[in-house]
């Protein structure tokens, strides 16, 4: 008999932003004269830079032409892009290896599949609220998982508590859902707390470009000294250059990070991480590699930030109407995010659906993020501007109905 995962059976029937759109489709459906604002799912809305796009077509028709045509490529990704993500970490801070980065398909992708090199033994521990793919893929492996606290009176930023004993830390910094950002002097502390209990930090950069440049909020766990002891480092050209449709991420692996197996057997991440991927991966695309290259030079990185800009300016706009309003929030300055306290008390999902029914406008429940996100509601600044201020003002405008 060919047994299945009974480790399914444990998920939530469907993912989050699945529901959203079964809830969404069901209202279209019903009212196909009402425009709906959408400013829910973490997409982006603007198209990909012009340097980006001419990279890709120069691209393509080199895949046009015998002399040019590539095959397959290395798994690991190009050593193009490699030196590119090299020069664009000297940036902040950060000296890397070109053997320390994988080019993959993106930073979900790379936080699902990371858990294949971790013992199922090992304790996960999360933030609460948290991105669910963190949470879903451990389950999927039947491993134990604690949860940490994220609370207004934190800022939504929980630090380590000795009293809890973890082997793998999920962070997330800019945060998704909360839009909170670590500074170094908390980072330290998380490095600390993972080299005391010889734990690995698993950690998300993928708004890292959200903080400006003379911020001094880290931009990756690497600032932190001793990270490379204990931390791997995920990031995405998603929401740094539009890449959501286009596909293109990487994860930094140290080249002396170790831990031991069950057996007592000391094991390199970076060389087993690259053993999994060259095993069940076959690369991203040239085409879309040399996008992400272009995306990363000096005129790329700036047309790049001229979107990020955009979004953030829609942040600011969303965040002065709240302001009004009176509603709490946080996010908005490091991150495409405003995590909103729920008004008069209610609950995500009620919100949710006055929201979408009075208003036609769509957001993300908070408690979808986890139990601490209950009561706060997650807006996104990633739709056009016009969207944007159609929606706050149809929310300003019935706000005493709420």
């Amino acid at each position: 008999m060919a047994f299945v995962n009974g480790n399914y059976g444990k998920l939530k029937e469907s993912y989050l932003f699945a529901n959203i759109a079964e809830k969404v489709a069901a209202f279209q459906a019903a009212h196909p004269e009402r425009k709906i604002i959408r400013m829910g799912i973490g997409d982006v809305t603007l198209p990909l830079a012009p340097v980006v796009v001419d990279a890709m077509a120069k691209a393509v028709a080199e895949m046009g032409k015998k002399e040019t045509f590539r095959g397959y490529g290395p798994e690991q990704g190009y050593g193009f892009l490699h030196d590119a993500v090299v020069k664009y970490y000297t940036s902040f801070g950060v000296t890397l290896d070109t053997k320390e980065i994988f080019i993959s398909d993106g930073a979900k992708s790379d936080c699902g599949n990371i858990t294949d090199i971790f013992s199922d033994a090992n304790v996960i521990l999360l933030p609460d609220p948290v991105y669910p793919v963190y949470n879903d893929t451990n389950v999927m492996r039947g491993r134990k998982i604690l949860f940490m606290k994220g609370r207004p009176e934190n800022d939504f930023l929980p630090v380590p508590d000795d009293s809890v004993k973890a082997d793998i830390i999920y962070l997330c910094s800019p945060n998704n859902p909360t839009g909170a950002a670590y500074s170094k002097e908390q980072l330290e502390q998380w490095v600390a707390y993972a080299k005391k209990n010889d734990a690995i930090i698993l950690y998300d950069a993928a708004y890292e470009a959200f903080i400006d440049e003379d911020d001094a909020t880290p931009r990756s766990i690497f600032t932190v000294a001793g990270a490379e002891d204990c931390a791997i480092e995920m990031c995405s050209f998603s929401k740094t250059a539009g890449f959501t449709g286009t596909r293109c991420g990487y994860t930094v692996v140290p080249l002396g990070l170790k831990r031991k197996a069950e057996n007592g057997r000391e094991m390199f991440l970076n060389k087993m991480w690259l053993r999994r991927q060259t095993t069940k991966f076959n690369g991203v695309p040239y085409i879309v590699q040399r996008g992400a290259e272009a995306a990363l030079s000096p005129e790329g990185l700036e047309q790049c930030r001229a979107n990020i800009r955009y979004y953030k300016e829609n942040c600011r706009i969303m965040g002065e109407i709240l302001d009004a309003l009176g509603i709490r929030y946080y996010g908005g300055k490091r991150s495409p995010y405003i995590w909103m306290q729920c008004p008069n008390g209610m609950k995500s999902w009620d919100f949710f659906d006055l929201l979408l029914t009075k208003f036609a406008i769509v957001g993300t429940p908070g408690s979808g993020f986890g139990t601490m996100g209950e009561g706060y509601f997650r807006l996104t600044g990633f739709g056009s501007r016009e969207d944007t201020v159609e929606g706050m003002e149809r929310l300003k405008e019935g706000f005493d109905r709420v």
